[in-house]
């Protein structure tokens, strides 16, 4: 009787032991498991996620007021629309989710030249898309690249740049003053001290309130030149044919 109860007490020990041996093998592989779950790409850290989508947010909301508030309501431009939207939204995403690759400045300067001599088949970028245009990439990758500020200070800085923006597309002294490229047939008024003369003569064909007056190449033998008059804009929009003297041609 002794003897069955100390293999009894024996074989209960082993079991015991085994037992514990089993569980802490499977917690180890549990942990790995998860471990592992969490450092695969597949496996979403919702901490990283909330703050991709509260920055993209802020993005999102900052370039669609630059947009939609500053640039279309003057140049109505859609084709334009189009692409300072997508632009800021692909540097964004390309600045954010590459920031583990630890951007060097070179890096980033060499983005904003990609952008910077960007010019379309068809047409020059004007000078005010492309001020936009790198307002929309340094908006953008402020917003990608500071990771290490606070919500508070990303926030400030993008009110930044819209206050800036209202400041300057209301301050009178820093409107856009539109021009036009006029070519003029009748060069005797083109000549020193008949300034008003030919003020009056283009306000009275063009009916527009002419601002300045330069007269640039005279062609005696067919006895034109071109003229570039500034104006008092009639409607607060900014025109996309006023440089062009011929089909398919500006200058």
């Amino acid at each position: 009787m002794t003897l069955n109860l100390t293999a009894l007490s024996a074989g209960i020990g082993q079991l015991v032991a085994s037992a514990q041996e089993e569980a802490e093998l499977f917690g180890e592989e549990t942990d790995g498991i998860l471990a592992s779950l969490g450092t695969t790409p597949f496996w979403p850290v919702w901490s990283s996620v909330w703050e991709l989508a509260l920055r993209l947010l802020i993005n999102i909301v900052t370039v669609g007021i630059i947009v939609h508030a500053f640039y279309y309501p003057k140049a109505k431009r859609r084709d334009y629309y189009f692409t300072f939207s997508l632009i800021g939204l692909s540097i964004f995403l390309l600045i954010y989710l590459m920031g583990g690759v630890k951007l060097k400045i070179g890096f980033a300067l060499g983005l904003f030249a990609i952008f910077g001599i960007i010019k379309y088949r068809t047409e020059q970028v004007p000078i005010r898309e492309m001020t936009y245009m790198f307002i929309i990439i340094a908006v953008a990758a402020i917003n990608g690249l500071a990771t290490s500020i606070s919500y508070f200070e990303l926030i400030g800085t993008n009110l930044i740049f819209i206050a800036a923006l209202a400041i300057c597309e209301n301050t009178k002294w820093m409107k856009h003053v539109p021009s036009k490229l006029v070519k003029y047939d009748n060069v005797k008024l083109i000549a020193h001290g008949k300034e008003d003369e030919l003020k009056a003569d283009l306000e009275k064909r063009l009916g527009l309130n002419i601002i300045r007056i330069e007269v640039g190449n005279v062609d005696f033998l067919k006895d034109s030149a071109i003229v570039k008059i500034y104006y008092e804009p009639i409607m607060d929009e900014f025109g996309t044919i006023d440089s062009v003297t011929k089909t398919g041609k500006m200058r």
